[in-house]
């Protein structure tokens, strides 16, 4: 039986992967996609994710979710996150949909769907702010019994990419994020920075990508060498010419548990008051704090398995 799945999606370059690898891969059932503000406004991420399934030929319901944070409603913006953003920009650069969203608003989407018992064997998959997850267990807590996994891109352990200390999904929203992981979800895999950017995707790649011939091969190809271009002017990887795809090492993970390593099961809270440090997720691998592990998180990933998925998968058309 495939894996049932809901991504929660800011969708910008790495979740428009992530999203294709979903809808193709044969053992994920790619229920439906919600959207969140994060990477580009909401209302850009529901455009953009309704476009990378009609670029593929693929319908899956898509729900226009939350547009700010949980609680904060004046944020200061880092330097590197004025304008539209190098990686992503204001919209992917594929036609514009013609599919619409539906009417229903994601959190109340989740609420109904996990309540109704639908839910219980489906993973939520969240890569963008946490705002609205968290806000669906604030509006009925009770759903967390019935989500058996959450599988979160967001945070770094060593890693910061929005400030010093913080990764752009939780530092959006720390209040949201927090309350992910403190509200007693029965499992929360964190697949932070340390993982995905060692799990690099190259000009190399993307060479391959586009010789397979799929709209969805070619598409990813589009966005990473977007990627990559970026990385290398404004942050440089371990090598040159090559960049993480975050999101989509989550839905990889979906289908083969090995392309994440040197897991551990931990304590991990986020920190919300700390002047140089709001945002931070912090990970207590080595145990000072004695509370017990809410999470199992991941510093590494296998950069090969990983991209050996993505040709496999994105090489596939729909249907």
């Amino acid at each position: 039986m495939p894996h049932k799945v809901i991504l929660d999606v800011d969708t910008g370059t790495d979740d428009a992967v992530a999203l294709m690898f979903a809808a193709l891969h044969p053992d994920i059932e790619l229920v439906a996609a919600t959207t969140v503000h994060g990477n580009v406004p909401v209302e850009n991420c529901t455009e953009n994710t309704l476009r990378t399934f009609d670029y593929v030929g693929v319908s899956v319901p898509v729900y226009q979710g939350m547009s700010s944070p949980l609680t904060r409603a004046d944020y200061p913006i880092p330097r590197s996150q004025r304008g539209p953003s190098r990686v992503h920009g204001e919209y992917l650069d594929i036609p514009p949909s013609k599919s619409k969203a539906q009417s229903q608003h994601a959190v109340d989407f989740l609420i109904e769907y996990y309540m109704s018992g639908q839910g219980d064997d489906t993973v939520l998959i969240p890569v963008g702010s946490m705002t609205n997850v968290a806000m669906a267990i604030r509006q009925e807590p009770r759903i967390v019994e019935h989500i058996p996994e959450i599988v979160i891109m967001g945070g770094g352990h060593e890693v910061g990419n929005v400030t010093p200390s913080a990764e752009a999904n939780i530092w959006r929203d720390p209040e949201g994020a927090r309350v992910l992981f403190h509200t007693g979800v029965k499992k929360i895999t964190l697949v932070p920075l340390d993982a995905t950017h060692r799990a690099l995707v190259s000009l190399d790649d993307c060479r391959k990508l586009r010789a397979l011939g799929t709209p969805a091969a070619e598409a990813a190809a589009i966005f990473t060498e977007r990627r990559i271009e970026a990385y290398d002017a404004v942050q440089p990887m371990s090598r040159k010419g090559a960049a993480p795809v975050h999101d989509a090492l989550c839905t990889a993970y979906i289908v083969d548990p090995s392309v994440l390593k040197d897991v551990h099961h931990c304590f991990v809270d986020v920190e919300t008051f700390g002047e140089l440090t709001v945002g931070r997720t912090v990970c207590d691998i080595q145990n000072r704090t004695g509370k017990d592990p809410n999470c199992y998180v991941a510093l590494d990933a296998d950069e090969p398995k990983f991209v050996k998925l993505l040709m496999e998968t994105l090489g596939r058309k729909a249907g």
